[in-house]
């Protein structure tokens, strides 16, 4: 589903690239995490996905197309819900059809549906201001879906809410992970949350990046929180936290 090959990046005020000769794969239908110390370089790698950066070399493809060939591929969660509060949440779920020139009954058909999915139908004509934070990001994460791509890049969506909302969130994602067969790449620090959502978890382990370490998370789907306390479960959590410890000392 997607592939980086050979990719080097270096921002111009460095002499040290921080990406350099990164190859690796993400199958279609995974639920992968990227993982790693602030200022690593997990966002520079959505950034090239997204086109937000150009690789000094290297070629990335989405279904063995490189991406700039390809006009639309890859949906964007980003860590703030970003709702225009002017907006109602069905003008909110509008905005990447508006974008695409879709006809605004087809908007409306494909809003009912979402909001249909992700059980907020009773919201469509409230404003931000009006939901909670967990009701945000299911907004935004129904927008990141009516962009209609297979790819779907979530970037610490659930990192500004409180514990319990964020345990229900991570719940209610895998959910909608399972329903609508995306491929995700879901960004976090927080290693409890990446072994709970990931049947893979990608670790960056130094700077320049040239490779990313792949920790298998033995636990089929659907899962429940009890497996978090197996021993072979807490020993991957311990072994994750060393590595990410060791880049900050």
């Amino acid at each position: 589903m997607l592939t980086f090959k050979d990719v080097t990046f270096r921002y111009p005020e460095d002499e040290e690239p921080m990406v350099e000769n990164l190859s690796f794969d993400v199958k279609r239908g995974e639920f992968i995490s990227l993982i790693g110390a602030s200022g690593c370089g997990k966002s520079t790698i959505f950034r090239l996905i997204n086109r937000l950066l150009k690789p000094e070399k290297g070629e990335i493809f989405v279904d063995g197309k490189e991406i700039g060939t390809i006009k639309s591929y890859a949906g964007y969660m980003p860590q703030k819900d970003l709702l225009f509060p002017w907006r109602t949440v069905e003008k909110n779920l509008c905005l990447p059809m508006e974008i695409q020139k879709i006809s605004k009954e087809e908007q409306k058909r494909r809003v009912s549906e979402v909001l249909k999915e992700v059980g907020l139908e009773e919201y469509r004509e409230k404003y931000p201001k009006d939901l909670s934070g967990g009701m945000r990001q299911r907004i935004s994460f129904a927008r990141t879906l009516l962009t209609d791509a297979d790819l779907m890049l979530l970037d610490e969506p659930f990192s500004a809410l409180d514990a319990l909302t964020r345990m229900d969130m991570q719940e209610w994602l895998l959910e909608q992970w399972e329903h609508f067969h995306k491929t995700i790449v879901f960004i976090t620090h927080d290693v409890e949350e990446a072994v709970f959502l990931s049947k893979k978890i990608y670790v960056i382990t130094d700077t320049p990046i040239k490779e990313l370490r792949v920790e298998v998370v033995p636990q089929d789907y659907p899962r429940d929180r009890d497996f978090l306390r197996c021993p072979d479960i807490e020993l991957l959590k311990a072994k994750l936290t060393s590595l990410l410890r060791k880049q900050v000392e």
